[in-house]
């Protein structure tokens, strides 16, 4: 079956995981998705390895392979002005199209989105930076640990200062891309929906620094309401109590204790239903201004049995707690295998690659797995000749000028 986005055209100008990851979820959508890239390079990310998936004549890094499921790799030199007309050519033809340059960047390329615009009034056209098209910072470059940074997730990531490891921590991948490639992707949908009523397209404006602090969620509007600085609290939570990771008598685990049923529940599967009763700890504001009381008596109890016996226990009685899993134990988790976690892709070569799969489930229009990531250009022809209609005369005039590579 086609995806909801079957019949829409994507352009995608963008490299490295913010803009790729927008495009990858518009494929997983059904879109066509058209990834232009440099000839003889292409996306930075082809080369951010080791590892590297060597099969057969496939030879992808892991990480361009994350973001770049479902597309279609054609090689383009966008610095020559053949290639420029070949891109407007594309355009006309395309529904979105996405970027990542610097501001302006593409404007002396005749790619901007008022030169688009003109060629295709329906483009939606969404440019990714890191600090958007306005303000004292546009022209400044953004990466990820840099928007953490300056966006304010280090200053509540990891432990607090004064213990073995203290200080300022970025999280273990790249969430400020990734949540900006999905808010690109909300952004999008809602520009189609609009065209949908009125025909006319529009330009989106997203940027790393604005979507990391919309993303501080309840951290940011604790300090707006109470003018306090968030505090490092390592895994614990700074408005639930007990919600962290412990130490068990043979690794690691999560307690996450969301209410006060849980906690009585909790305390009564631990053989301490008492706990539960003192007026220290009965309620979770409670915990929360009693936590350094609270937190070695729960540690010490769950320092006495297994990670697994834990995790059983806290089942039993409804808990929300676990191990802290490794990879290898998270795609052997029975609960990820039963749903699918995993694909296996075939590339051009019939070589199979391994993926994860997006998190959505549709019940009518189901998510498409159809094509692995590309090597190189490998879809070029394919696309001037099904998209553009070329002849292999004019075909062959656009390679001697050398923009294909």
């Amino acid at each position: 079956m086609a995806g909801p986005l079957s019949g829409i055209r994507v352009l995608d100008l963008s490299r490295i995981l913010a803009g790729p990851w927008a495009t990858q979820c518009l494929a997983d959508l059904g879109a066509d998705v058209i990834k232009i890239e440099r000839p003889g390079a292409g996306d930075d990310t082809r080369t951010w390895g080791p590892p590297f998936f060597e099969e057969g004549e496939t030879r992808l890094s892991a990480y361009y392979m994350c973001a770049n499921r479902g597309k279609r790799s054609v090689t383009v030199d966008m610095t020559k002005p053949e290639g420029q007309a070949l891109i407007r050519r594309l355009v006309e033809q395309s529904d979105i199209l996405v970027e990542n340059f610097k501001v302006g960047g593409l404007k002396k390329y005749g790619l901007d989105y008022d030169s688009l615009k003109a060629v295709n009034p329906g483009l939606i056209y969404c440019s990714i930076t890191g600090f958007g098209q306005t303000g004292p910072y546009k022209d400044r470059p953004g990466y990820d640990a840099l928007i953490q940074a300056l966006g304010g997730l280090m200053s509540i990531t990891g432990e607090p200062d004064g213990v073995p490891g203290g200080g300022p921590m970025k999280v273990g991948v790249a969430v400020t891309d990734l949540f900006t490639g999905l808010y690109s992707t909300i952004g999008i949908l809602g520009a189609l929906h609009h065209r949908e009523k009125t025909g006319v397209g529009q330009h989106i404006d997203m940027a790393l620094m604005d979507t990391q602090i919309a993303v501080l969620a309840n951290q940011s509007m604790n300090y707006l309401v109470s003018g306090k600085e968030p505090k490092r609290l390592g895994t614990a939570h700074p408005s639930i109590v007990p919600y962290q990771a412990f130490r068990t008598s043979d690794g690691h685990m999560v307690l996450a204790v969301g209410n006060d049923g849980q906690f009585a529940r909790f305390c009564k599967a631990a053989g301490m239903p008492a706990l539960a009763e003192d007026p220290r700890f009965a309620t979770n504001p409670a915990r929360v201004a009693n936590r350094e009381e609270l937190i070695p008596i729960v540690a010490g109890m769950i320092a006495g049995r297994t990670t697994d016996e834990w995790t059983t226990l806290l089942e039993e009685a409804n808990v929300p707690g676990g191990p802290i899993n490794t990879m290898g134990r998270v795609f052997d988790d029975a609960q990820v295998q039963a749903r699918g976690t995993v694909l296996t892709l075939e590339a051009e070569d019939g070589t199979p690659m391994p993926s994860v799969a997006n998190p959505i489930r549709f019940s009518e229009t189901p998510v498409v797995y159809d094509k692995a990531p590309p090597a190189l250009g490998a879809d070029t022809d394919t696309v001037l000749t099904d998209v553009l209609g070329l002849s292999a005369e004019e075909q062959a005039i656009i390679r001697a000028s050398k923009v294909l590579g």
